[in-house]
């Protein structure tokens, strides 16, 4: 299977946009309202979607980053040495509207793992998953709230988010597994 750009440029502005809308509609406007990135991907996501709520609404949204290396139920079976890094969310979390960010939900155990970090700082009041890309494949039942687009792809694909602030381009593209 060739690399297929799925989204790219305008495009993909149109759907963070419409994710930003979306998010805004689902908490109930913007008060109390935390974003919280997974590493790595869902961070720029966060930061991406902030940006665009602030340019358009004038509200800057506290935004954090959220490491589940540790949180990982694979560890012990594949032997993995995590490469840990920050987990910093710049406001309590206790009885805030959480928007838990990543780029590609897949499995839905990165997601799982996810909400056992996010509990660990604290009792949110609500938590939505916000994720650029569903590809399905569920092994937990876990759903996205915000998704950007939909691309089943089956586990012999691979699908990247890139953003122009680390690949020099904004673009969804499905690859085969290396």
């Amino acid at each position: 299977m060739p690399e297929k750009i799925i989204i790219q440029r305008a495009e993909f502005e149109n759907t963070l946009r419409r994710m930003a809308y979306e998010l805004v509609e689902k908490c109930g406007g913007l008060e109390n309202v935390v974003l919280v990135g997974v590493h790595r991907g869902g961070v720029w996501l966060a930061y991406r979607i902030a940006t665009i709520i602030q340019a358009e609404r004038g509200h800057e949204l506290p935004r954090g980053e959220l490491d589940i290396n540790l949180y990982r139920d694979d560890l012990s079976r594949i032997g993995y040495h995590p490469e840990i890094r920050r987990t910093e969310v710049p406001v309590p979390i206790d009885n805030a509207f959480v928007v838990l960010v990543d780029d590609v939900i897949y499995t839905g155990r990165t997601a799982r793992a996810a909400l056992d970090a996010l509990m660990d700082l604290g009792r949110p009041q609500k938590v939505l998953l916000c994720v650029m890309v569903d590809r399905g494949g569920r092994e937990l039942p876990i759903q996205p709230d915000i998704y950007g687009v939909k691309v089943p792809v089956d586990s012999t694909g691979l699908i990247e988010v890139r953003f122009r602030e680390i690949h020099g381009e904004d673009a969804v593209v499905v690859r085969p597994r290396s």
